[in-house]
């Protein structure tokens, strides 16, 4: 029997998707939860083969959540699941050392198929997210200029930007302007534009 944590934050797909995994006869939702900060004591207390993590998840999110997972309980592996098909957030969710991803609206099927395969170390990834990260290409930003145009869009100035990064104010501009030259953007709020619908900034 194949122990599964889910974390879910919409209350019906939460229920949906525990409906579909009980009719799976090597399947057992052993905890659910709705808020990523919920996440790691989950795991810790009912000791899951695989978490089942949404990507969006208030408090913490889900890949985050899934990067607590592997560092206090590596024996539980996770798959992310998302609604949309952006890039950075695949990648980021690669880096957190995640075992599958895939797309809410995959059948069913898929999902029980994908939880075995993970549980049974395989990694599975969405063929659409898939094509998507390979057709848009690898992150352009540094870590440091997405760090700074992230703070930018929560709408912070340069100031306090250099501040709570420690960096000098000129040193954060050099970072905004190359990040708008690297996305092709208009200007900064541009930037933050492209760099979130691509998943490279939260």
């Amino acid at each position: 029997m194949i122990r599964v944590l889910l974390a879910e934050d919409m209350g019906m797909v939460r229920g949906a998707l525990v409906a579909l995994m009980e009719m799976e006869q090597d399947l057992s939702v052993v905890a659910q939860v709705a808020d990523g900060r919920e996440v790691l004591s989950a795991g810790l207390a009912h000791r899951p083969d695989v978490a089942v993590i949404d990507v969006g998840l208030p408090g913490v999110d889900g890949i985050e959540a899934a990067a607590q997972l592997h560092e206090h309980l590596p024996e539980c592996r996770t798959l992310m699941l998302t609604g949309t098909d952006q890039p950075g957030t695949v990648r980021r969710a690669m880096d957190a050392r995640v075992f599958g991803y895939l797309l809410k609206d995959a059948p069913p099927s898929e999902l029980a198929a994908a939880i075995r395969k993970v549980a049974d170390g395989q990694r599975v990834i969405d063929t659409r997210l898939a094509f998507t990260v390979w057709q848009r290409g690898d992150h352009p930003l540094t870590e440091r200029e997405s760090d700074v145009l992230s703070l930018a869009s929560e709408g912070a100035e340069a100031s306090e930007i250099a501040a709570q990064l420690h960096l000098a104010v000129g040193t954060v501009r050099n970072y905004l302007s190359s990040a708008v030259t690297k996305l092709g953007a208009r200007n900064r709020l541009d930037a933050v534009r492209i760099a979130r619908d691509a998943g490279w900034i939260g």
